[in-house]
């Protein structure tokens, strides 16, 4: 059996080797994970691990074998889901990776752009020693975190928020329960109007893409921070450029972009008012051991004939004749 791993963000593949070298699986690791060279070694390949790279049509029609793709990470929009769905091969995530680490990083991106931490950082380092150069300051407690989305990770970001004494408010597109001393919005423009940080915690799908755009950032106070660490292409980046220049917010501290790595001429980049940082908030020690394991195990679970952890196209599990049900008699005859 071979295991096709499009990308990974780690310095080795031991854990993988380790989880799956007890079915005897073999790792075939892409140099570049694109396109072209993933439809050249696809074919022959049981299963696909993917981190950031796509793993399209193309792709997915070329591995003829494959029988599950498995995501390093929780988001889908890098896989094209629909079309292995209708190839039978399931698609696995790990849904509750990286909780406390982007948790942490949207409360550290709050902090930072609250209190001035970069500006003040990049004066001293400058020669300069004066603590009013960055205006007024206001303390984080009494204020209100608007949460987009609250789910795992907002929920834990609003746990996080209770603890520095804020309001919170959600908004959440299922309607579901909210974490105990959470606020339901009464909708979008209710969170914007008033939110003192507003927190975006929804994945990119089509509803999402752009959902916070040039009429909801006027719908912002003009004292107010946005905070995205979920997928940059749900927030319309030319709009929140431009709501930076002209004062609509205060600031706006992101971890993600629509283009990544972004190019020179992003308009973001140059912006005083704006803290970027490199996608890096899933990241830790800890959490990229498990997610390493936790993927792993997925695909080892598909290519011994069980289910893995999650599914997130729970439908291949009921059509017959499909690749997934073929799993076992294949793992038989190995």
């Amino acid at each position: 059996m071979k295991v096709l791993i499009t990308d990974y963000a780690w310095p080795s593949l031991d854990i993988e080797r380790e989880v799956l070298g007890g079915i005897g699986a073999e790792l075939v690791a892409a140099e570049t994970g694109e396109e072209a060279e993933l439809v050249r070694l696809a074919p022959g390949c049981d299963a696909i691990l993917t981190c950031w790279q796509r793993v399209t049509p193309a792709v997915l029609d070329a591995a003829a074998d494959c029988r599950v793709v498995g995501r390093y990470g929780v988001g889908l929009d890098n896989i094209a889901v629909d079309h292995a769905t209708g190839l039978g091969i399931v698609v696995a995530n790990v849904p509750d990776f990286c909780i406390d680490e982007v948790s942490e990083h949207a409360m550290a991106l709050t902090l930072a752009l609250v209190r001035r931490i970069v500006d003040f950082s990049l004066q001293t380092r400058g020669g300069g020693w004066d603590n009013s150069a960055a205006g007024e300051l206001h303390r984080l407690r009494g204020q209100t975190m608007g949460l987009i989305g609250c789910g795992r990770i907002g929920s834990a970001t609003a746990a996080k928020a209770r603890a520095f004494g804020m309001r919170v408010l959600a908004l959440t597109r299922s309607g579901g329960d909210l974490p105990d001393g959470v606020e339901r919005a009464a909708g979008l423009e209710d969170l914007l109007e008033r939110s003192d940080v507003v927190s975006i915690h929804v994945p990119y799908t089509p509803e999402t893409a752009g959902m916070v755009g040039e009429a909801e950032l006027r719908r912002m106070k003009p004292s107010a921070f946005l905070v995205n660490t979920a997928r940059g292409a749900v927030v319309d980046q030319a709009a929140l450029a431009r709501a930076l220049r002209e004062g609509w917010i205060r600031g706006a501290g992101l971890d993600v972009l629509a283009e990544e790595p972004p190019g020179a001429a992003e308009p973001l980049l140059a912006l005083e008012n704006a803290i970027v940082t490199p996608h890096a908030s899933f990241y830790s020690v800890e959490s990229t051991a498990d997610l390493q394991r936790r993927a792993a195990a997925n695909v080892r679970e598909v290519l011994s004939g069980g289910v893995p952890e999650t599914v997130v196209n729970p439908e291949v599990l009921e059509r017959p004749g499909l690749r997934m049900e073929r799993s076992a008699e294949r793992s038989a005859g190995a």
